[in-house]
């Protein structure tokens, strides 16, 4: 997927990247923004999110979109804000973050000068694994070191991605709009991340990662009103 990210949040990003500067985007996690409403409302695909089960709190993330503007994917928190504050305890925070990614033919670029690939449960796997590594930043470890860490497991998260039939990846039904669907779900000592299509004609993949909330309890619908979500 070639897009760009526009304000909000941080998010997962849409390919591997090796930045040794990271440090500044993490920063952005510990706030949630509904500056980034206008974004959300200009795609052309329903969101998903927790569905009415989940009573805690909500909040938008970013969207993430073409080079001619249109949206491509964004994604929906719930629960508490994931930091990477040194002070902050990862095996506390309590969050789940829903990814919806339109899904895509295999299409020319904006500019005409190349093709983008199609969308797939591959690629809200990505999101999905990228986004939890965002908030699982080390940062009482060495700054260098940190750098290795940041690139070794974005690649990792890559080739997972890639083929979520694999034995690292176990299969979990979990409903969506009332519909028993099929998932890929893995678990790491960071966290869980699971991706799926949705079962509607609207035609999106659903991607979700979390930590201290069980996957095995949601279930997703369709946003009714996504301005619900800027608090």
């Amino acid at each position: 997927m070639e897009t760009t990210s526009r304000p909000g949040a941080q998010g997962a990003p849409d390919e591997p990247s090796t930045s040794t500067d990271a440090e500044a985007g993490r920063a952005a996690q510990d706030v949630p923004e509904g500056r980034g409403l206008d974004g959300y409302l200009l795609a052309g695909f329903p969101w998903y999110g927790l569905d009415e089960a989940f009573t805690g709190p909500r909040w938008l993330m970013q969207v993430g979109s073409a080079a001619d503007g249109t949206v491509e994917h964004g994604s929906t928190g719930h629960g508490e804000v994931p930091s990477v504050r040194v002070e902050t305890e990862h095996a506390k925070q309590r969050f789940t973050v829903v990814v919806t990614v339109a899904d895509r033919p295999v299409r020319r670029s904006a500019d005409g000068t190349g093709t983008l690939e199609a969308t797939s449960v591959s690629s809200a796997a990505w999101l999905a694994g990228s986004g939890l590594l965002s908030c699982t930043w080390p940062s009482q470890m060495e700054r260098a070191l940190r750098d290795d860490w940041l690139n070794q497991q974005t690649a990792i998260a890559w080739e997972l991605a890639e083929d979520p039939s694999a034995p690292d990846w176990t299969s979990l039904s979990l409903p969506v709009d009332g519909v028993p669907t099929p998932f890929h779900y893995r678990e790491s000592e960071y966290g869980w991340v699971l991706a799926g299509s949705s079962p509607a004609q609207e035609g999106v993949h659903i991607g979700a990662y979390g930590r201290g909330m069980s996957a095995y309890g949601l279930g997703f619908s369709v946003i009714k009103d996504i301005a619900g979500y800027t608090g």
